[in-house]
């Protein structure tokens, strides 16, 4: 059994029998979980932050809206905030969905589906276009905007964590907040079935943030949940990744059309510009005319990993020596550097933010799947638990 599948069910273990209440915080060899009011939204809904801190010093903070992961630091070993984020929660309602969705859980269906369609049982649904003619993240109103409950705080020799929840309702990804011109007359709006998610945080003291995504449906549905954390390795606000070497563990990957849908095929990156393979710095080729870099400013496509028993990922950056190690249980992952940002946004040191100054390793199932027969299904039925799992692992060298 190798580590990712250890700590999946170690993850998955915790959060069916630690049976602490969100309220309970604790301690355990040298880790800790504390609580604190985040601030309240424009609604007057309180949200929490979960700050989770282990042994070495690592820090992670979570908050319940959006399930937003708004740093990650280390301020023992002088270690900065390395993900991108807003200092204040009236930026994240109001900038960051639409926009560039900092550190967010993003469901219910990670990634775009073409026109805001699709078909299920004979059955046409219909959803928010709010990507050009495509669904993105879930809609105008997606995981990242909805308040998350705290269900229970772990405290344990694997880790310390929290775990959220959110019930969303059969409708969800419909928010009339615009008009949807594809969408046939005879459709249903939103999501079909009431899905029920969990997510588990669980920090470790081997410096790893595992995520822990459980959900069950009462009807079926498509459902495909990913984290969208933007990092920088030498810091958050320090400029372009430019220079950081990145590795991906993937032959094949799925090419897209001028609205950024994928055409179906997954040739292999032999001899273009997507091998990553070998290590080799964003920069080398991020400015290369290649069609599919201009029609995302940048590259913001999905690699079909090889394996699941090995590292999906590896990113270094060569400056502060800070690497990053991503593992999945998922069959894609989204390789995105930050193309949308213009320098109108100002993250956590009040700097501007600019395109490439962070980039996301999106695990998931392929953009647009419930659309592509072809590509690994999306669909969850009654009875059956969705259930993947991601670790992410910072090392400094």
């Amino acid at each position: 059994m190798n580590l990712l599948h250890r700590f999946a069910l170690a993850t998955a273990y915790l959060a069916l029998t630690s049976g602490l209440s969100a309220q309970t915080l604790g301690s355990s060899n040298g880790a800790t979980v504390e609580k604190s009011l985040y601030g309240t939204t424009s609604s007057n809904v309180p949200i929490d932050q979960y700050t989770l801190r282990n042994a070495n010093g690592l820090e992670v903070t979570i908050i319940t809206y959006g399930a937003i992961i708004t740093s990650i630091e280390n301020p023992a070993r002088q270690m900065p905030n390395i993900v991108l984020g807003f200092n204040n929660l009236n930026d994240y309602e109001t900038k960051n969905s639409p926009g560039p969705h900092f550190g967010a859980l993003i469901g219910r269906y990670a990634n775009r589906i073409a026109n805001g369609v699709f078909t299920l049982d004979g059955v046409t649904y219909c959803l928010d276009a709010n990507n050009g003619p495509n669904t993105l993240h879930g809609g105008f109103k997606g995981f990242d905007t909805k308040v998350w409950t705290a269900t229970k705080v772990i405290n344990s020799s694997s880790g310390v964590g929290v775990q959220l929840n959110y019930l969303s309702p059969a409708g969800d990804g419909w928010s009339d907040t615009a008009p949807n011109p594809n969408c046939p007359a005879n459709a249903v709006k939103g999501f079909p079935g009431d899905l029920n998610t969990f997510v588990t945080f669980t920090l470790t003291n081997q410096d790893q943030l595992v995520i822990n995504y459980v959900a069950t449906t009462d009807a079926p549905t498509v459902v495909n949940l990913t984290d969208h954390t933007y990092w920088n390795l030498a810091g958050e606000g320090t400029g372009t990744i430019y220079s950081d070497l990145v590795q991906l563990n993937a032959n094949q990957y799925t090419p897209v059309n001028s609205n950024q849908i994928p055409d179906g095929t997954t040739p292999s990156v032999t001899g273009t510009v997507f091998d990553f393979r070998k290590t080799k710095s964003v920069e080398a080729d991020i400015r290369n005319n290649d069609p599919q870099l201009v029609i995302g400013s940048g590259f913001d496509l999905n690699w079909i990993l090889n394996s699941r028993s090995g590292p999906a990922a590896t990113v270094v950056d060569p400056v502060s020596h800070r690497s990053l190690t991503v593992w999945t249980d998922q069959p894609g992952i989204q390789f995105y550097t930050a193309n949308s940002l213009d320098g109108t946004l100002y993250g956590t040191s009040n700097r501007e933010y600019r395109q490439s100054d962070g980039f996301a390793l999106e695990t998931q199932h392929y953009p647009n799947s419930p659309n592509q027969p072809n590509f690994p299904s999306t669909v969850l039925l009654p009875g059956q638990i969705y259930q993947t799992t991601t670790m992410f692992q910072v090392r400094e060298q």
